[in-house]
């Protein structure tokens, strides 16, 4: 048996006026997440625990079979598995964003989605100035890069991964002297940060490009060692994951799944579609089961584009979808699991903690009566799934 799961971040939403009251979802020309609707069963799941915040980490540990109130450690640890960075029990893993503030406001989370060549100026720029025996800074895929923090004692370590810490994509336009962490150490790490890229020559260059500067960096998602049982110990598959973001494969690199480099993965509008879907191919054609995320409608929530979530979606379909389910005609050994981690909508522009729409068809899935998959057909649908971590099981074991 061959199990697919369909990751398109952030592709659920909420009514637009601009869409006439409909969601991008419902907008979009996806035949083949129709088709999967059609032909399986589709309902509704909830990924994020209640209490819990609305982030991919959170919702992608519940999407591979990995209940988050017992197992989540923060998404700096979960990237730094896929940086090769080794974490000490006394160290703290933070995500920092490069942003752009204009006016003492959070103006753009992701500084125009620099790119990974520029940041890891910029990073080497910050470990000039701070690297010691205590920080540590690593460059990542474009905005999204990594601290870490080696703390004295487990002690001094658990207290600093508690400390409150704003996602930058939460707080956009907001005045960020409202959402800075409470924690001294860390703030004036952000301040002095602000200080030395207003001057730096990539920002000039960015500046006269009329490109967002990458004017301060932005500490959150922190986190302590984590400790998880591999997925092949945990459902007895072997498999992958298909990703352009660290957080993602950092969590398969922890699980025990491969995690490919895929040519034109960019984690933006731009990834290569075709070449992730020859990438979960070629997983399937090794191993039991292929985990396809693209993060283009979930970036599209943030920057409150509808025209590109609609794009990103219809390409999810076109370009993933069907090019999977095309090769697989003929097949009958295998089950497909579509669904967002969270939704993301346009007016928001940033995640929230509301069911997601799923559809599961293929081997011993017996249909439903729903035929298309949309946020309402999926509320209309046969199956409420409250805890998101059973989904993966019913996948591999059937509905029962």
């Amino acid at each position: 048996m061959k199990y697919l799961v369909l990751v398109p971040d952030g592709m659920a939403g909420l009514p637009l006026e601009e869409l006439s009251g409909r969601t991008c979802l419902e907008s979009a020309l996806k035949p083949n997440m129709d088709m999967i609707a059609l032909k399986g069963v589709v309902g509704t799941v909830k990924n994020i625990p209640k209490g819990m915040t609305p982030a991919s980490d959170v919702a992608n540990l519940s999407i591979l079979g990995y209940d988050p109130a017992k197992y989540y450690c923060g998404r700096g640890p979960l990237e730094a598995a896929n940086l090769g960075v080794s974490l000490a029990e006394k160290d703290v893993a933070f995500r920092f964003n490069t942003v752009t503030v204009s006016g003492g406001r959070m103006a753009d989370y992701s500084a125009g989605h620099i790119s990974t060549g520029e940041v890891s100026v910029i990073t080497d720029v910050l470990n000039r100035e701070f690297a010691n025996e205590r920080y540590s800074f690593y460059p990542g895929t474009s905005y999204r890069n990594l601290l870490v923090v080696h703390c004295d004692s487990l002690d001094e370590a658990k207290k600093l991964s508690k400390v409150k810490c704003s996602a930058p994509h939460d707080i956009l336009d907001q005045e960020i002297a409202k959402h800075l962490p409470a924690n001294e150490e860390l703030v004036s790490i952000m301040e002095r940060s602000r200080e030395l890229l207003a001057d730096s020559d990539i920002n000039k260059v960015r500046v006269d490009l009329g490109q967002n500067p990458a004017d301060m960096i932005w500490l959150w998602g922190q986190g302590l060692k984590p400790d998880m049982p591999s997925f092949k110990d945990a459902y007895g598959l072997t498999g992958g994951i298909i990703s352009a973001v660290d957080l993602l494969k950092g969590t398969g690199r922890l699980l025990g799944l491969e995690t490919p480099l895929v040519s034109g993965a960019t984690g933006y509008y731009d990834t290569n579609y075709e070449a992730k879907a020859d990438a979960a191919l070629d997983m399937l054609s090794k191993y039991d089961l292929a985990f396809v995320h693209v993060e283009a409608p979930d970036e599209a929530g943030h920057n409150g584009d509808i025209r590109a979530k609609i794009q990103a979606i219809e390409n999810f379909d076109s370009k993933i979808i069907k090019r999977i389910l095309d090769r697989l005609t003929g097949r009958v050994d295998y089950r497909v699991l579509l669904l967002p981690d969270h939704p993301t909508p346009i007016k928001l522009r940033t995640h929230t903690s509301d069911p997601v729409p799923f559809a599961m068809a293929g081997k011993g899935i017996e249909p439903d009566d729903v035929t298309i998959f949309t946020e309402a057909s999926a509320g209309a649908g046969s199956m409420k799934v409250d805890k998101g971590y059973t989904l993966m099981e019913m996948l591999v074991k059937g509905i029962k």
